[in-house]
């Protein structure tokens, strides 16, 4: 695969970087930020910064490691943002790429790749994963129901919808599909009361869709077991294995992984043709696809677990996507979670 990643780099790309035998090999990633803004000292201070720091002491100590990251570009609310700015996701994305790639540089920040979700390597990824899920018997199919807006001819995102809050006593006429930014509560889009869609103020319709879930209670000894040695070995922060038991103790249950949007990775299965990928499945993939794109080895980073070791940097928030959703992505058992 071509260098399409826009990527920034500490190395010239002559200098790819593979795992080497006897040697220790350290695999680094930090969240990818999301790329609808512009960065500020939170996202710098809450997985970059910390990721960079000990990217940095490992290349004294001579270990042979490689620094994964980039923004994250699909989903709801680029969309919302393109939108917002009159022009196409992809051109929300280009700009604020290169407003993120840029402030990175400024702080010297010490990727080897700062890549991005939007290239076909990400589709080529996601893609052959969810393939082995349904080979796996991992998913199922089952039907929603969601606010169809006719006079724009689509299913409407969470953030795509706006009425009055439902809650008793709030009322709060321009409550989000997903949330109440009046009383806090959070919502489903066919609760609210008078919706309206937020592009054209036309009323919706509720409208059944199918939809594929990720059948995590199929996973749930696996998970178990990969969690309870793992959050040990790889000394997991207090946040994490709370966060992560938290959901394991409320029982885990099916997740949907497909959206109706245009702007994401394409389902590749019949009748499903016209959904895209959940972000939150999509996203966590891009540390691989970022790695494709450093060097179409890739495999030897993450299918190499007796001679890799990965260390993931994220955000609290990011914790139980990449602890429990996203645990069958993890090719590399030695995986240690720094948060």
């Amino acid at each position: 695969m071509g260098d399409i990643s826009g990527g920034l780099s500490v190395k010239d790309k002559k200098t790819t970087k593979l795992p080497i035998s006897g040697k220790r090999n350290i695999l680094i990633t930090s969240a990818l930020p999301y790329v609808n803004n512009v960065p500020h000292l939170g996202n710098i201070i809450g997985s970059v910064l910390s990721a960079d720091v000990f990217a940095r002491y490992c290349r004294l100590r001579g270990y042979n490691i490689i620094y994964m990251c980039g923004t994250d570009e699909y989903g709801t609310a680029t969309e919302t943002k393109a939108l917002e700015e009159n022009c196409t996701p992809q051109q929300i994305c280009d700009k604020y790429h290169a407003i993120h790639k840029e402030v990175y540089q400024w702080f010297n920040i010490s990727f080897d790749e700062f890549g991005r979700t939007s290239t076909p390597q990400q589709t080529e990824v996601c893609q052959a994963i969810f393939k082995k899920l349904m080979e796996n018997n991992w998913l199922s199919e089952n039907t929603m129901q969601q606010l169809y807006c006719d006079t724009c001819e689509r299913f409407l995102a969470d953030r795509h919808v706006e009425g009055n809050c439902p809650t008793p006593g709030c009322n709060y006429d321009s409550a989000r599909g997903d949330q109440c930014e009046n009383c806090g509560k959070l919502l489903n889009p066919t609760e609210l009361l008078d919706p309206r869609c937020k592009v054209c103020r036309s009323t919706p319709r509720i409208r059944d869709t199918n939809h594929l879930f990720l059948e995590l209670p199929l996973l749930k000894d696996k998970l178990e077991e990969y969690i309870n040695s793992m959050s040990v070995a790889g000394g997991w922060s207090q946040n994490a294995v709370q966060t992560t038991f938290s959901w394991l103790k409320e029982g885990l249950k099916p997740r949907c992984i497909t959206r109706d949007l245009k702007w994401g990775v394409p389902v590749p299965l019949e009748r499903f043709e016209d959904k895209v990928f959940y972000v939150w499945f999509d996203a966590p993939i891009g540390y691989v696809s970022i790695t494709s794109c450093y060097t179409h080895e890739w495999e030897k980073w993450w299918k190499n677990p007796e001679n890799v070791e990965l260390y993931q940097f994220m955000g609290k928030d990011n914790v139980p996507f990449h602890t429990v959703s996203t645990k069958f992505l993890n090719m590399n058992k030695n995986m240690r979670h720094m948060c």
